[in-house]
């Protein structure tokens, strides 16, 4: 591979690294109070939580992450430009984050849900016992159990996220595939760019996985 396409294409990908991390981290820390609310919700008694919840998840889940990134890029802001008769437009950035939000908060829902059912009943009693009130209950019995639980979890669909902003490159949103677009638009050197691409990205996700793998050996112990 030519030193000169190395130079100038690595500094490239880690610009884009940078924004990549930022969507993804934002979008995990956000999906994760969005997915622990419809978590809470599809198993909570109100139907109307539960309904509003199970639409959420079904309309993620039942979409492509690229149609979603083109309706709230372009369709949202469309909406609102005639609701305000004003126009209104999204940063491709904000409307990556909103996209990569909405789908682990998705995924995040149904690991919670789970994770709240599985709590040992007999530690919900004794609570009761106790003389503790419902909210303290939830908060001092069930929610600690269930996020150890989950934590496995979240952190695999924060490497999932990671992966999903490549497909935001399409709403011109400058993370790491973007960035090496960019550079092949103005070059043409496809293999070099495009090699150098998919190893960058090897090994960022690889270094993720190795950091998953000693989180969960810790909570393990």
């Amino acid at each position: 591979m030519n030193a000169d396409v190395f130079n100038a294409v690595m500094p490239m990908l880690f610009r884009g690294l940078k924004v990549t991390m930022e969507i993804a981290v934002i979008g995990i820390l956000l999906g994760f109070i969005l997915g622990s609310l419809s978590g809470y919700a599809l198993q909570s008694k109100s139907k109307v939580a539960k309904a509003i919840a199970g639409v959420y998840v079904w309309i993620i889940r039942g979409t492509p992450i690229v149609v979603q990134a083109l309706y709230v890029y372009f369709v949202v802001p469309a909406i609102i430009s005639l609701a305000r008769g004003e126009r209104f437009t999204f940063d491709s950035v904000v409307a990556g984050t909103i996209v990569i939000t909405l789908n682990s908060g998705a995924f995040i829902s149904s690991i919670v849900k789970g994770a709240l059912e599985g709590v040992d009943p007999g530690q919900k009693e004794a609570g009761m016992v106790l003389g503790l009130t419902k909210s303290q209950i939830l908060w001092h019995i069930v929610i600690p159990p269930a996020f150890r639980s989950i934590l496995p979890a979240l952190f695999n669909q924060f490497i999932i996220s990671v992966k999903d902003t490549a497909m935001l490159s399409i709403i011109a949103v400058n993370e790491i595939t973007r960035q090496t677009q960019n550079y092949v638009a103005r070059t043409y050197n496809t293999i070099p760019a495009y090699t150098l691409c998919a190893l960058f990205y090897l090994v960022i996700l690889s270094l993720l996985m190795i950091l998953q793998r000693a989180v969960e050996n810790k909570i393990k112990k």
